[in-house]
């Protein structure tokens, strides 16, 4: 077998492995860009589109805004003399959603369409392609959620994982604090009772200096 076959084979067998297609293109004054895709009966097809608008001040492509431009997506059947099963118009960022009734070719179009003197603007389309089953879709969806729930899950245990840490470190605080208070009164009452018995002492010594003075008539 030729390099060039396998080659072909090779690039035709990860086109069937990855179904999504990302790309953009450009458009001048609300150009129409169509899309030509082979789907059979029942297959999903699910569209994630972004329009950015030509920034002269800038000197590039920024976001476009509902108040500039809208954007027509129509999808017709090519095989059955091109005629149009869907049409919608949507802001400037959104997606849609389309099953094929009958197996064959299909053609998506976009585009946009902008009032005034805008009418006439460049703008750079991001279109994302995901073709598939409606079950593997809605599939792919429900593990995509599931694994969010998990990510919130695990935040959520760490959370209260941190909080049990605080709460522990306010308990080593007050016990600490209660230990720190009962030592410095046990300290003051102790120093209060030594100058008790000192003067007490003192007191004594005085007396039985004087009565011992007054025996030997000193005073």
């Amino acid at each position: 077998m030729e390099p060039a076959n396998i080659l072909l084979r090779l690039v035709a067998l990860m086109l069937l492995i990855f179904p999504t297609n990302a790309f953009y293109f450009y458009s001048n004054g609300g150009e129409r860009k169509c899309f030509h895709k082979e789907l059979s009966k029942g297959t999903l097809i699910q569209g994630k589109y972004d329009v950015q608008t030509y920034d002269d001040s800038a000197d590039g492509y920024r976001p476009a805004t509902p108040n500039e431009l809208n954007v027509v997506i129509d999808i017709e059947e090519v095989f059955d003399d091109n005629h149009r099963v869907s049409n919608q118009k949507g802001s400037p960022t959104g997606d849609f959603t389309f099953i094929a009734l009958e197996s064959g070719e299909h053609k998506i179009c976009l585009q946009p369409q902008a009032q005034g003197w805008l009418a006439k603007v460049k703008t750079r389309i991001n279109i994302d392609f995901e073709i598939g089953s409606e079950s593997k879709l809605d599939t792919k969806k429900k593990s995509a959620v599931q694994s969010l729930q998990n990510k919130v899950q695990i935040l959520n245990e760490k959370v209260e994982e941190i909080r049990r840490e605080q709460d522990l470190v306010r308990d080593r605080e007050a016990m600490f604090r209660d230990a720190s208070e009962s030592a410095n009164s046990r300290a003051m009452w102790w120093t209060i009772i030594q100058i008790i018995v000192l003067s007490v002492t003192c007191a004594w010594q005085l007396r039985h200096l004087r009565t011992f003075f007054v025996k030997q008539k000193i005073l």
